[in-house]
């Protein structure tokens, strides 16, 4: 029987994102609090795991190598949400319920769309976070370029939907939910804290209300602690 997945984490859109997840792939896990709001990313402890000092982070007992490299067998610590949600994807969806196989064009436009939540939405939604929510000086540039910056890219994302005519804009690709759609789930319920509403966007908003009414959604989001953090602490995420 597999061990459970340890999952360091905090009630952030990017702690969301693993362990939404991990509940759609019905993995055990358990989710191990690490404070934001107390610096905690940033102590000894955790930065031997992760060296960025951010969450979350990994540490799967279940690991092995499958080409018998040098790091062999054992459990596998790993960070940043990009390379999480594409291992567990890999290494947990052999049966493709939430993924496709290597090679496929739905598999690299799976990718493609995935890079293009951690490179873009994310960083740029934080930086909106961070000059709305959280700046302690409102500097009204960067309020304006970055909201400005983090509506375009929902208009990418809109017109991306509208691209995936064969399931009318359900699901970024093909036709099922990917790490791309969970990817950006957990910003995109997000944005009513900077007052944006999602449904601005017609598609998104369809997309964005119905994982959202999961059940696999809804445990993911509750099993992060805390359940939901103020605006402030999720500017820092």
């Amino acid at each position: 029987m597999s061990q459970p997945i340890k999952l360091y984490t905090w009630g952030t859109p990017n702690g969301f994102k693993v362990s939404i997840f991990l509940e759609f792939l019905g993995l055990k896990y358990d989710a191990i609090p690490v404070d934001i709001g107390k610096n905690e990313p940033k102590s000894d402890w955790f930065v031997k795991l992760n060296p960025n000092g951010r969450i979350p982070t990994i540490e799967d007992p279940n690991f092995k190598s499958d080409n018998g490299g040098s790091s062999g067998s054992g459990p596998l610590v790993l960070s940043q949400t990009g390379a999480i949600l594409q291992y567990l994807a890999d290494t947990y969806d052999k049966q493709h319920k939430f993924s496709y196989p290597y090679g496929t064009a739905e598999y690299y436009k799976t990718l493609e769309y995935l890079i293009f939540q951690v490179s873009e939405n994310g960083p740029i939604q934080g930086q909106a976070n961070h000059f709305i929510l959280y700046a302690k000086e409102k500097v009204p540039y960067a309020i304006n370029r970055y909201t400005t910056d983090v509506k375009r890219i929902y208009g990418v994302y809109e017109d991306i939907l509208s691209r995936n005519k064969a399931n009318d804009g359900k699901y970024l690709v093909g036709d099922r939910y990917t790490v791309a759609d969970f990817a950006l789930f957990g910003w995109a319920v997000r944005l009513k804290a900077l007052d944006i509403d999602i449904h601005q966007w017609p598609l998104l908003g369809k997309w964005h209300d119905a994982l959202e009414s999961l059940p696999e959604v809804q445990r993911g989001i509750r099993a992060v602690p805390p359940k939901w953090l103020n605006d402030d602490d999720t500017a820092k995420a």
